[in-house]
């Protein structure tokens, strides 16, 4: 095709982009809408990328945003003066197996890391400290919903030194 593109937003970071949705007047729900990786989803599924370890991220990474969702910290608000909630958080599928005890059986199954931040600019962040009892609830979900997965850890590291992504 003989065109050239033209690409106006290419050049912002997260926090302009969004200071621009909220200068147009776009929704609320899509200017502060969940980030997703710009090269897609296999970036937090280290390893070997297959159809079926692609689904169980699908559904342990549901499962985070509807837990987070029903308890009021998918997307960062302000409670009683004081901030609460998330700027970013996802499941990653790390390409490690563990052994785990389900019902009677041993396992050798998948492990799976939450991330969740806080930022305001996405050019440093801090991990979100959430509720123990919805992490349980979290970890507890994934492990009984979503098959081959026998261990959910939560990420605790800042960026930096981390990334907010894992890739």
């Amino acid at each position: 095709m003989d065109f050239q593109l033209v690409e106006p937003l290419r050049y912002l970071f997260k926090d302009e982009v969004r200071a621009v949705g909220e200068a147009l007047g776009l929704p609320h729900a899509l200017v502060w809408r969940q980030p997703f990786p710009g090269p897609g989803l296999a970036v937090r599924c280290l390893g070997e990328v297959t159809f079926e370890r692609l689904q169980r991220l699908r559904q342990a990474d549901a499962i985070l945003a509807e837990e987070l969702e029903k308890a009021g910290f998918l997307t960062l608000t302000q409670v009683e003066g004081e901030t609460r909630g998330t700027s970013q958080a996802f499941a990653v599928l790390l390409p490690i197996q563990s052994v785990g005890v389900m019902g009677d059986q041993r396992t050798y199954q998948e492990t799976v890391v939450l991330r969740a931040v806080t930022t305001d600019d996405f050019m440093t962040a801090d991990w979100a400290r959430l509720p123990y009892d919805l992490l349980a609830r979290i970890s507890s979900r994934i492990i009984n919903e979503v098959q081959g997965i026998n261990r959910v850890v939560y990420d605790v590291t800042s960026k930096p030194p981390a990334t907010i992504e894992w890739e």
